[in-house]
């Protein structure tokens, strides 16, 4: 507890990863936002741990399956690994554009990581500057996140994928 607003910014803003608005990141932060009673909702949440990664898994292949042949580069899990799919992003040219005429038609879509972390106002000290990292700039402004969820119904993935083909004339 304080009364130093200044004091209460800084601490709201370290333990959300330095942010003091979504994906601005002026400190380097850390990720503690978890209290007692999330905690109780996680423990039986845990239940779901094997099958709803599953599911997510499921609904990438179709979306995989759905966009095969549109150009639209997809998700690319490395063959070591199971994708857990937290989200199934897209790179598209024009993403604002292409974004509003999807919520146009009804289709949520998500932006994450708008700005790379080596522009970020908290990693201004190292010293990096636009253009140094020219693959994490392109993903920043290409990358939209399609509708994923555990209960996603191939029906709505029809209907996002064709309104996505519409959008982008793909």
């Amino acid at each position: 507890m304080t009364n130093n607003l200044e004091y209460a910014r800084t601490v709201r803003s370290l333990r959300d990863w330095g942010q003091d608005r979504k994906y601005h990141h002026v400190l380097k932060g850390f990720n503690y936002r978890m209290d007692g009673f999330q905690g109780a909702i996680l423990r039986v949440k845990l239940r779901h741990l094997e099958a709803w990664p599953e599911a997510r898994r499921t609904a990438a292949a179709r979306y995989d399956d759905l966009l095969a042949g549109t150009g639209l580069r997809t998700p690319a899990p490395a063959s070591d690994s199971r994708h857990v799919y937290h989200v199934y992003a897209v790179r598209v040219d024009d993403r604002e554009q292409v974004q509003q005429a999807l919520g146009a038609r009804g289709v949520h879509t998500g932006i994450h990581y708008p700005i790379p972390v080596h522009l970020q106002p908290a990693y201004a000290d190292l010293g990096y500057k636009e253009g140094d990292f020219p693959e994490s700039e392109a993903a920043a402004r290409e990358v939209l996140s399609l509708p994923m969820y555990p209960e996603l119904t191939p029906g709505q993935q029809d209907t996002v994928v064709a309104a996505l083909r519409d959008v982008t004339g793909r």
